[in-house]
Protein backbone atom coordinates (compact mmCIF):
# COMPACT_ATOMS: atom_id res chain seq x y z
CA UNK A 1 0.00 0.00 0.00
CA UNK A 2 1.25 3.50 -0.86
CA UNK A 3 2.33 5.73 2.00
CA UNK A 4 -0.10 8.63 2.47
CA UNK A 5 1.85 11.87 2.74
CA UNK A 6 -1.32 13.95 3.21
CA UNK A 7 -4.43 12.84 5.07
CA UNK A 8 -7.26 15.37 5.30
CA UNK A 9 -10.45 14.32 7.03
CA UNK A 10 -13.60 16.44 7.38
CA UNK A 11 -11.67 19.72 7.05
CA UNK A 12 -13.53 22.93 7.81
CA UNK A 13 -12.10 26.43 7.61
CA UNK A 14 -13.87 29.55 8.84
CA UNK A 15 -12.74 33.14 9.17
CA UNK A 16 -13.92 35.74 11.72
CA UNK A 17 -14.86 32.88 14.05
CA UNK A 18 -17.28 33.88 16.81
CA UNK A 19 -18.27 37.18 15.18
CA UNK A 20 -21.49 38.05 13.29
CA UNK A 21 -19.33 38.04 10.11
CA UNK A 22 -18.17 34.44 10.58
CA UNK A 23 -17.57 32.95 7.16
CA UNK A 24 -17.09 29.25 6.46
CA UNK A 25 -14.95 28.78 3.32
CA UNK A 26 -14.29 25.00 3.35
CA UNK A 27 -17.10 22.63 4.30
CA UNK A 28 -15.86 19.21 5.42
CA UNK A 29 -13.25 18.21 2.81
CA UNK A 30 -11.71 14.72 2.98
CA UNK A 31 -8.98 13.27 0.76
CA UNK A 32 -5.61 11.49 0.92
CA UNK A 33 -2.54 12.04 -1.24
CA UNK A 34 -0.13 9.11 -1.65
CA UNK A 35 3.59 9.84 -1.72
CA UNK A 36 4.88 10.57 -5.23
CA UNK A 37 1.55 11.61 -6.79
CA UNK A 38 1.23 14.56 -9.19
CA UNK A 39 -2.15 16.04 -8.32
CA UNK A 40 -4.02 19.16 -9.36
CA UNK A 41 -6.65 21.12 -7.44
CA UNK A 42 -8.90 23.07 -9.79
CA UNK A 43 -11.75 25.47 -9.31
CA UNK A 44 -12.98 28.93 -10.17
CA UNK A 45 -11.94 32.03 -8.26
CA UNK A 46 -13.63 31.89 -4.85
CA UNK A 47 -13.91 28.08 -4.82
CA UNK A 48 -11.60 27.77 -1.79
CA UNK A 49 -8.40 26.74 -3.66
CA UNK A 50 -6.12 29.28 -1.97
CA UNK A 51 -7.57 28.56 1.47
CA UNK A 52 -6.98 24.85 0.91
CA UNK A 53 -3.44 25.49 -0.32
CA UNK A 54 -2.65 27.47 2.84
CA UNK A 55 -3.89 24.54 4.94
CA UNK A 56 -1.94 21.92 2.94
CA UNK A 57 1.19 24.09 3.22
CA UNK A 58 0.67 24.49 7.02
CA UNK A 59 0.54 28.27 6.53
CA UNK A 60 -2.82 28.14 8.32
CA UNK A 61 -4.71 25.61 10.44
CA UNK A 62 -8.17 24.15 9.87
CA UNK A 63 -11.04 25.29 12.11
CA UNK A 64 -12.31 21.70 12.28
CA UNK A 65 -11.29 18.23 11.12
CA UNK A 66 -7.96 16.44 11.07
CA UNK A 67 -4.89 17.11 8.90
CA UNK A 68 -1.96 14.70 9.11
CA UNK A 69 1.09 15.80 7.08
CA UNK A 70 3.69 13.07 6.64
CA UNK A 71 2.67 11.47 9.94
CA UNK A 72 2.35 14.74 11.88
CA UNK A 73 -0.98 16.02 13.24
CA UNK A 74 -0.90 19.70 12.22
CA UNK A 75 -3.55 20.78 14.76
CA UNK A 76 -1.42 19.51 17.65
CA UNK A 77 1.90 20.89 16.39
CA UNK A 78 3.51 24.04 17.77
CA UNK A 79 4.12 27.00 15.45
CA UNK A 80 7.91 26.66 15.71
CA UNK A 81 7.79 23.00 14.61
CA UNK A 82 5.37 23.89 11.81
CA UNK A 83 7.72 26.54 10.47
CA UNK A 84 10.56 23.98 10.44
CA UNK A 85 8.29 21.56 8.58
CA UNK A 86 7.40 24.22 6.01
CA UNK A 87 11.09 24.90 5.48
CA UNK A 88 12.16 21.26 5.14
CA UNK A 89 9.15 19.27 3.92
CA UNK A 90 7.34 21.69 1.60
CA UNK A 91 8.61 23.64 -1.39
CA UNK A 92 6.36 26.56 -2.35
CA UNK A 93 6.12 27.94 -5.90
CA UNK A 94 3.87 30.99 -6.39
CA UNK A 95 2.41 32.76 -9.41
CA UNK A 96 4.21 35.98 -8.39
CA UNK A 97 7.60 34.19 -7.90
CA UNK A 98 8.14 35.83 -4.44
CA UNK A 99 11.84 36.37 -5.08
CA UNK A 100 13.74 38.89 -2.95
CA UNK A 101 14.35 41.81 -5.29
CA UNK A 102 17.78 43.07 -4.21
CA UNK A 103 19.26 39.59 -4.03
CA UNK A 104 20.88 37.54 -6.82
CA UNK A 105 19.37 34.34 -8.19
CA UNK A 106 22.02 32.35 -6.30
CA UNK A 107 21.30 34.06 -2.95
CA UNK A 108 17.53 33.65 -3.44
CA UNK A 109 18.02 29.89 -3.83
CA UNK A 110 20.39 29.74 -0.84
CA UNK A 111 17.89 31.45 1.48
CA UNK A 112 15.89 28.42 2.76
CA UNK A 113 19.17 26.68 3.64
CA UNK A 114 20.17 29.58 5.90
CA UNK A 115 17.08 28.86 8.03
CA UNK A 116 17.98 25.17 7.94
CA UNK A 117 21.46 25.90 9.36
CA UNK A 118 23.48 24.77 6.33
CA UNK A 119 27.07 26.13 6.07
CA UNK A 120 27.85 28.91 3.57
CA UNK A 121 30.09 26.66 1.45
CA UNK A 122 27.48 23.91 1.18
CA UNK A 123 24.70 26.46 0.54
CA UNK A 124 26.58 27.88 -2.44
CA UNK A 125 27.45 24.45 -3.86
CA UNK A 126 23.91 23.15 -3.54
CA UNK A 127 22.33 26.33 -4.91
CA UNK A 128 24.65 26.27 -7.95
CA UNK A 129 23.80 22.61 -8.61
CA UNK A 130 20.06 23.30 -8.29
CA UNK A 131 20.21 26.32 -10.63
CA UNK A 132 22.12 24.14 -13.09
CA UNK A 133 19.29 21.59 -12.92
CA UNK A 134 16.76 24.27 -13.99
CA UNK A 135 19.13 25.58 -16.73
CA UNK A 136 19.89 28.83 -14.94
CA UNK A 137 23.61 28.39 -14.23
CA UNK A 138 24.47 31.31 -16.56
CA UNK A 139 22.25 33.66 -14.49
CA UNK A 140 23.61 33.07 -10.95
CA UNK A 141 24.54 36.71 -10.33
CA UNK A 142 21.48 38.26 -11.99
CA UNK A 143 18.96 40.16 -9.88
CA UNK A 144 15.27 39.29 -10.31
CA UNK A 145 14.63 42.50 -12.30
CA UNK A 146 17.23 41.30 -14.84
CA UNK A 147 15.36 38.02 -15.42
CA UNK A 148 12.35 37.19 -17.60
CA UNK A 149 9.19 35.74 -16.03
CA UNK A 150 10.16 32.20 -16.98
CA UNK A 151 13.67 32.65 -15.59
CA UNK A 152 12.25 34.00 -12.32
CA UNK A 153 9.95 31.00 -12.04
CA UNK A 154 12.83 28.60 -12.65
CA UNK A 155 14.79 30.32 -9.86
CA UNK A 156 11.68 30.01 -7.65
CA UNK A 157 11.44 26.27 -8.44
CA UNK A 158 15.15 25.83 -7.64
CA UNK A 159 14.55 27.59 -4.32
CA UNK A 160 11.50 25.42 -3.61
CA UNK A 161 13.58 22.29 -4.26
CA UNK A 162 16.73 23.26 -2.35
CA UNK A 163 15.96 21.50 0.95
CA UNK A 164 14.79 18.38 -0.93
CA UNK A 165 11.17 18.74 0.26
CA UNK A 166 8.72 15.85 0.31
CA UNK A 167 6.00 18.00 -1.31
CA UNK A 168 6.03 20.78 -3.90
CA UNK A 169 3.01 23.10 -3.63
CA UNK A 170 2.63 25.18 -6.79
CA UNK A 171 -0.03 27.91 -6.79
CA UNK A 172 -0.86 28.95 -10.39
CA UNK A 173 2.87 28.65 -11.26
CA UNK A 174 2.31 29.43 -14.95
CA UNK A 175 -0.35 32.12 -14.38
CA UNK A 176 1.99 35.07 -15.08
CA UNK A 177 3.81 33.39 -17.99
CA UNK A 178 3.22 33.15 -21.73
CA UNK A 179 2.28 29.76 -23.18
CA UNK A 180 5.77 28.74 -24.28
CA UNK A 181 7.37 29.66 -20.94
CA UNK A 182 4.51 28.02 -19.04
CA UNK A 183 5.20 24.85 -21.03
CA UNK A 184 8.83 24.95 -19.92
CA UNK A 185 7.81 25.27 -16.27
CA UNK A 186 5.35 22.36 -16.54
CA UNK A 187 8.05 20.24 -18.19
CA UNK A 188 10.26 20.97 -15.20
CA UNK A 189 7.54 19.75 -12.80
CA UNK A 190 7.16 16.56 -14.85
CA UNK A 191 10.92 16.05 -14.66
CA UNK A 192 10.91 16.45 -10.85
CA UNK A 193 7.99 14.06 -10.59
CA UNK A 194 9.31 11.41 -12.96
CA UNK A 195 13.00 11.50 -12.03
CA UNK A 196 12.84 12.32 -8.32
CA UNK A 197 9.42 10.95 -7.39
CA UNK A 198 8.30 14.27 -5.88
CA UNK A 199 4.76 14.67 -4.61
CA UNK A 200 3.48 17.73 -6.49
CA UNK A 201 0.23 19.59 -5.83
CA UNK A 202 -0.65 22.04 -8.58
CA UNK A 203 -3.31 24.66 -7.80
CA UNK A 204 -4.72 25.89 -11.09
CA UNK A 205 -7.83 27.15 -12.86
CA UNK A 206 -6.47 25.83 -16.18
CA UNK A 207 -8.10 22.50 -17.16
CA UNK A 208 -5.42 21.79 -19.79
CA UNK A 209 -2.64 21.94 -17.18
CA UNK A 210 -4.70 19.87 -14.75
CA UNK A 211 -5.14 17.20 -17.45
CA UNK A 212 -1.34 16.69 -17.44
CA UNK A 213 -1.40 15.53 -13.81
CA UNK A 214 -2.37 12.08 -12.48
CA UNK A 215 -5.43 13.16 -10.52
CA UNK A 216 -7.78 16.14 -10.43
CA UNK A 217 -9.65 17.34 -7.35
CA UNK A 218 -12.30 19.91 -8.32
CA UNK A 219 -13.53 22.46 -5.79
CA UNK A 220 -16.67 24.57 -6.00
CA UNK A 221 -17.96 26.82 -3.21
CA UNK A 222 -15.76 25.10 -0.64
CA UNK A 223 -16.85 21.54 -1.47
CA UNK A 224 -15.05 18.80 -3.43
CA UNK A 225 -17.32 18.21 -6.43
CA UNK A 226 -15.14 15.55 -8.06
CA UNK A 227 -11.93 13.62 -7.36
CA UNK A 228 -10.82 11.62 -10.38
CA UNK A 229 -7.77 9.89 -11.76
CA UNK A 230 -6.73 11.31 -15.14
CA UNK A 231 -7.00 8.80 -17.96
CA UNK A 232 -4.07 9.30 -20.30
CA UNK A 233 -4.86 8.73 -23.96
Amino acid sequence: MDKMIIHMENIYKSFYVGTPNELEILHGLSFDVPEGQFLSVVGQSGSGKSTLMNLIGALDRPTGGSYVLDGLDVAKTEDKTLSEIRNKKIGFVFQTFNLISRTSALKNVELPMMYAGVSQKERTERAKAMLDMVDMSDRLKHMPNELSGGQKQRVAIARAMINNPAIILADEPTGALDTKTGRMVMDLFHKLHNEQGKTIILITHNPELAAETERIITLADGYITSDEAVVKS
